[in-house]
């Protein structure tokens, strides 16, 4: 087991877990951003999935999106020709899903929405296995990073891919912004500005700044919808209020992978800056012995 993972659990310890039932409400969050979304966002969640999977179509495949959140990237799957399953811990993350499907999917029985834990072992093994098993931006919000990663490895097929994020290990930058997200959640809701707008301008002025002087505008924001047809503003909130919060480094989380039968196939860094370090892994039937028989 990597070391980092043995010190993650040290600190996120039961105990210490059970003192600080935290928890951002993500889905209320996305279902903000439910309003935003149109035919332009869902060709580009559609794109994302084809630029780092590198197909073209899902036709024939089946699909988990495990931490389905606003039940986007569960659509652009469907558009794809995936057969998808979708499941949230949140049930009103399970609701923006179930309302998006209400307005841009048929209902033909190909798209189930269902609310489940990724920290559910038993619910988890009952899924079976995926062509593709996507969980982006998840796995680190769940109190329990490695488990989550550890079970949903276990539902890619031979032959399946591993589609994962997860947020970049920046040494004590990463512990502050813990501090920083955990104040969040602890903070009466009014007063909550007061860490999003310092956060805003943090997390913004350097791409705006560079936009300015390259005589862009503000193409930074203007096209960020880009970015698997997210928000600017809700994934601000997200990236502040998202707690719990973990993270690793990309070379911990190739090894645990690769442990657990999975070879890396694309890997997409942030460099060594803030956000998620984005994997996809394959897994070759040949190369693959189950370790419980």
């Amino acid at each position: 087991m990597p070391k980092a993972v043995r010190d993650a659990r040290r600190e996120e310890s039961p105990a210490a877990k059970a003192q600080e039932p935290l928890r951002f409400p993500f889905g209320k969050n996305w279902a903000r951003f439910l309003k935003d979304i149109d035919e332009g966002r869902i060709a580009q969640a559609e794109s994302s999935l084809q630029a780092m999977l590198e197909l073209q179509t899902l036709r024939g495949k089946k699909f988990l999106d495990a931490g389905s959140g606003s039940g986007l990237l569960s659509l652009a799957a469907r558009r794809l020709g995936a057969e998808v399953l979708s499941f949230d811990y949140d049930p009103d993350s399970v609701s923006c899903a179930l309302a998006l499907r209400s307005r841009f999917d048929r209902d033909d029985g190909r798209w189930k929405i269902e609310q489940g834990s990724v920290l559910d072992s038993e619910y988890l093994s009952k899924l079976g296995t995926f062509d593709i098993v996507y969980s982006w931006g998840v796995l680190h919000h769940t109190g329990d990073m490695w488990k989550a990663l550890d079970l949903i490895c276990a539902r890619v097929a031979n032959d399946g891919l591993l589609f994962t994020s997860l947020y970049n290990d920046q040494g004590a930058r990463s512990r502050i912004w813990r501090k920083v997200k955990r104040l969040y959640n602890r903070m009466p809701r009014g007063t909550r500005w007061a860490l999003l707008m310092p956060a805003f301008v943090y997390l913004w002025l350097p791409p705006l700044a560079i936009d300015i002087v390259l005589g862009r505008g503000l193409k930074s924001l203007r096209q960020y919808h880009r970015n698997r047809g997210m928000s600017v503003w809700r994934n601000v909130v997200d990236w502040v209020g998202g707690y719990p919060f973990e993270f690793a480094k990309p070379e911990d989380v190739i090894e645990f992978c690769r442990s657990r039968g999975l070879v890396l196939r694309k890997l997409k860094t942030v460099m060594g800056g803030h956000g998620c370090n984005e994997f996809v892994f394959s897994r070759s039937a040949a190369s693959w012995q189950n370790p419980n028989g």
